[in-house]
């Protein structure tokens, strides 16, 4: 038996329940880690609130990041081992698996190796994060060293993963925030410039930062009529790339009427994590980042398993920098 959140209806932080379950043995395809971390991401709280691309079926579990130990592999499964330590990828329908347990069975295509040097903790605050900033920013080749980026939001964990990228390769990471108390912790972060949007005119800062060129790609997961704004600022020939809905409203498309030429597009990591060659890139690069220390993801906060409904409600709260990670205790712990 092990514990695994569960959750019957839709609703708030209230709905998810803390249940024993039998542990089953891994199919064709698949591996069973002991979890000993899980990353928390905006995408459960839509899931969980029936808010996202796709709806539960019940008793459905949740979860796309965690971190452990393999216990066990199905047939066909080579390359991974009992005993190895590993992180998992989000590439899967929480309607198939989840994370949110001690012992959970995962498809081995989303169970990566971890560095040696990389603890639990801080594996399950890597992939959501990093693979999605990764594919717009690396992947795509659109921005070169010296571009300026702009990052909405960006005291997200994805916001958080992308400055660190784009420092990485060489392009310059301008951050907003809608509040100023945030502004310190981004400039630590390692943005080049933060914006706080409450209190100043977006486009204008950014025709001041960068020197009236405008930023070579726009990074927003807010998406509605705010992308509007973004567009003025963004260099002839730029990039809008919207990777969520935080704002519900409707999106337009920027009017090329009132903007210079750009491209818009829509973007999830999803992308990245169905190929399997673009993933084994992503892989490459991000975990090359963590073993040389040019990425340390930032953990706002832990929250052990049994207070996994705390965790949703601070998260739903707004208020952290970097990511939430529910920690998992075991009795034999060795991580």
């Amino acid at each position: 038996m092990a514990k695994l959140v569960q959750f019957d209806r839709l609703g708030g932080p209230e709905v998810l329940t803390l249940r024993d379950v039998e542990s089953r043995a891994p199919g064709a395809g698949e591996v069973r880690i002991r979890v000993d971390a899980i990353g928390l991401n905006r995408a459960e709280i839509m899931y969980r609130e029936g808010a996202y691309f796709y709806q539960p079926v019940f008793p459905s579990t949740l979860g796309y990041e965690a971190a452990g130990v393999v216990e066990a592999t199905g047939e066909g499964v080579t390359d991974l081992a009992e005993g190895d330590l590993v992180a998992v990828v989000p590439a899967f329908l929480q309607t198939e698996y989840g994370t949110y347990g001690e012992s959970v069975v995962l498809p081995a295509s989303a169970v990566v190796p971890r560095p040696a040097n990389v603890d639990a903790t801080t594996a399950a605050a890597v992939w959501m994060a990093y693979t999605t900033a990764y594919g717009p920013l690396v992947e795509s080749g659109r921005v070169r060293p010296g571009d300026h980026v702009l990052i909405t939001a960006a005291s997200s964990s994805v916001g958080l993963a992308a400055i660190q990228i784009a420092r990485h390769i060489g392009a310059i990471p301008i951050a907003t925030t809608r509040g100023a108390g945030k502004k310190q912790r981004l400039l630590d972060a390692g943005a080049a410039d933060v914006i706080v949007t409450d209190d100043e005119d977006l486009p204008a800062r950014i025709e001041e930062i960068t020197g009236g060129e405008g930023v070579r790609l726009a990074f927003d997961p807010i998406a509605g009529p705010g992308v509007e704004t973004i567009a003025q600022g963004i260099a002839p020939g730029g990039h809008l790339v919207v990777y969520g809905a935080l704002d519900p409203r409707t999106t337009p498309l920027p009017n090329a009427q009132s903007f210079p030429a750009l491209n818009s597009s829509t973007y999830t990591l999803f992308e990245i994590t169905s190929d399997p060659e673009r993933l084994r890139r992503a892989v490459a690069f991000v975990n090359a980042g963590l073993a040389s220390g040019s990425f340390t993801p930032v953990v706002d906060k832990t929250f052990d398993l049994a207070d996994i409904a705390e965790a949703h409600r601070y998260m739903e709260a707004n208020g952290q920098v970097g990511k939430i990670v529910v920690t998992v205790t075991h009795d034999d712990t060795t991580s």
